[in-house]
């Protein structure tokens, strides 16, 4: 019995492996990340372009700043976005050996280790999410262990994606359900190989889950003796299956196949007939060269293939088609470049719609939304009423504030621009956030029938807060306050207002380049009072719209004050508006 897993420790939330290639393309680094300096400068690069935060590098802390880049170099090469090194006595930025010889036919790639692959430039290139998916699927698709890159395990080598595919296939023949627990993964699937057998791994997870149905009662302790016993097999700490089943997950979850189902895994409807044409492939036997290549170069996939692509089509057509949607299929002999695009409209589709059912059922989530409004400021984790609990990953804060945010006012509905409009930072197919918005422009607007609210948030304190978010801020409800026929408000949400970033938005006046003035209407805001108006909405929802403006009016109409006491006036309003009961 082996343990394996997908991606690396170091690097949980594989989008941020995106990041990192957009910051190492532009740099000298590129193909010269070795030796502990270029390793250090390395992981200062991703501090300082904030795609990780370590104190190491805070401190100039040369050995363990290092191993902090080997650890994302070493993520980045796993997958294939980079490449290894081969040959050990080869120099930070000189040609490898050993790589020289196999790169020669890939255009991109110059010899040298630790440049970033053909795959790799797709990844930092690719702007929506289905298009960075498609990334991780073609380097999941080609990723196997053992491997010449992933020589610590033993045996003989196979594609992770594709048997857990097969064995998804024989729990749903098995059980009727194509539901992979948490449970099932982290106890059979992580430690079993096509080399154990489909059959007998899915043979285990249905006789677990029949023990657990004559355990009623007894769960956990049924639970915890699998844990103890696989553990021991495998001379590992019960915790390191949970831990490793995790990280799979995410990994998994980022080629857009698989979503979540509770704490486990079902494959995503828009993908399942690609997920049938992957987990139906054979596998072939590759020399070291053949699959190093098809890792830098990314896997072709079913798709590439024109009769293959028509049937993801004609599937994604018929899931439409079955919701409402008006359409047809195009033509059998369309062209595979039309075939492509198309299915890229299908599938944003699928995905808008999907997005407009999880909108309208923000309503019904206010007491979840409000436990990820609790777990933000601590970045940790918060209970529900009925006992689960949310947790914010790690590093992951900034974008969860956004999300959260986003899902209130989802809740308070009476949105006149759709859901996907009113954000902008990406979410998966699991509506959960991918990055933060980016710069340019404000972190969402949400359009009602009087007034329009441009809204940002921030996890900065103290000074900082004026420093960082001060112009931008009122540049972005500028912009919208200049062109927009409806009354504009700028909504600036933090854990802590800082007294400096109110004074600054106290009159807000913004000029533009023909030095004509715009009085901007903006107002800083507490997360714990804007919790306090959004828990007030639970049975009153179609008030919400109008109390929120009328906050926004009797906020501004106090901005004459000092700025410390126009904070405790914005508190004072907005605990006596959310205690109303009656009308908007």
């Amino acid at each position: 019995m082996m343990l394996w897993h997908i991606g690396n420790t170091t690097v949980r939330t594989p989008y941020r492996l995106r990041d990192a290639l957009q910051v190492l393309q532009g740099s000298p680094l590129n193909g010269n990340i070795y030796g502990d300096e270029n390793e250090f400068a390395f992981a200062k690069l991703l501090h300082d372009e904030e795609v990780l935060a370590s104190q190491h590098i805070i401190d100039e802390n040369l050995k363990e700043g290092a191993l902090l880049g080997r650890k994302w170099r070493a993520a980045l090469f796993q997958l294939g976005f980079i490449t290894p090194q081969l040959t050990s006595k080869t120099k930070s930025g000189t040609t490898d050996p050993a790589l020289a010889a196999m790169t020669e036919e890939i255009e991109e790639l110059s010899g040298r280790a630790y440049e970033i692959t053909p795959n790799g430039y797709r990844l930092a290139k690719s702007g929506i999410i289905t298009a960075q998916q498609e990334c991780f699927l073609r380097s999941l698709a080609s990723y196997r262990i053992p491997s010449p890159i992933e020589s610590r395990y033993e045996g003989n080598s196979f594609s992770p994606l594709r048997f857990i595919l097969r064995v998804m296939q024989g729990i749903a023949t098995a059980r009727s359900d194509a539901t992979l627990s948490f449970q099932e993964f982290a106890l059979f699937v992580q430690t079993s190989s096509p080399a154990d057998g489909v059959e007998k791994t899915v043979q285990k997870i249905i006789d677990f889950q029949a023990g657990r149905e004559k355990a009623k009662g007894k769960a956990r302790a049924y639970d915890r003796k699998f844990y103890e016993d696989v553990a021991a097999q495998i001379d590992r700490k019960a915790n390191t299956l949970d831990d490793y089943a995790d990280l799979s997950f995410r990994y998994l979850k980022a080629t857009g196949v698989f979503r979540n189902a509770g704490r486990g895994i079902a494959l995503s409807p828009s993908r399942s007939q690609l997920a049938a044409l992957l987990r139906d492939e054979e596998e072939t036997t590759l020399t070291d060269e053949a699959y190093l290549h098809a890792l830098w170069l990314g896997a072709k996939l079913p798709t590439d293939n024109a009769a293959s692509s028509y049937s993801v089509v004609h599937d994604l057509t018929t899931q439409l088609q079955g919701r409402g949607v008006q359409i047809q299929p195009p033509a059998p002999e369309t062209p595979l470049p039309e075939l492509e695009h198309k299915r890229h409209e299908l599938e944003a589709m699928v995905l808008q719609l999907d997005e407009q059912e999880y909108a309208d059922n923000q309503g019904d989530q206010i007491d979840e939304i409000m436990a990820w409004l609790q777990a933000i400021p601590t970045r940790g984790s918060a209970k529900l009423p009925d006992g689960r609990t949310v947790s914010i990953p790690k590093g992951e804060g900034p974008a969860y504030l956004e999300w959260a945010i986003w899902r209130a006012f989802l809740a308070i509905d009476s949105l006149c621009n759709p859901p996907w409009e009113a954000r902008r930072f990406q979410i998966d197919q699991d509506f959960l956030p991918v990055h933060c918005a980016p710069g340019g422009g404000p972190d969402m607007i949400f359009e009602f029938d009087d007034a329009i609210i441009v809204v940002e948030v921030t996890l900065t304190a103290s000074s900082r807060q004026e420093a960082a978010e001060g112009e931008p801020v009122r540049r972005h409800v500028a912009q919208y306050t200049e062109q927009e026929e409806k009354p504009v408000y700028g909504l600036f949400i933090a854990v802590k207002i800082d007294s400096n970033t109110a004074h600054t938005f106290r009159s807000g006046d913004w000029y533009l380049a023909d030095d004509s003035k715009l009085s901007l209407d903006i107002v800083p805001l507490t997360l714990g009072d804007f919790g306090s108006f959004l828990a007030s909405g639970q049975g009153r929802l179609a008030d919400m719209p109008g109390l929120l403006r009328q906050l926004m009016i009797e906020c501004r109409a106090k901005a004459n004050q000092d700025a410390p006491q126009w904070k405790q006036s914005i508190s004072s309003i907005v605990q006596r508006v959310s205690s109303q009961t009656g009308a908007s």
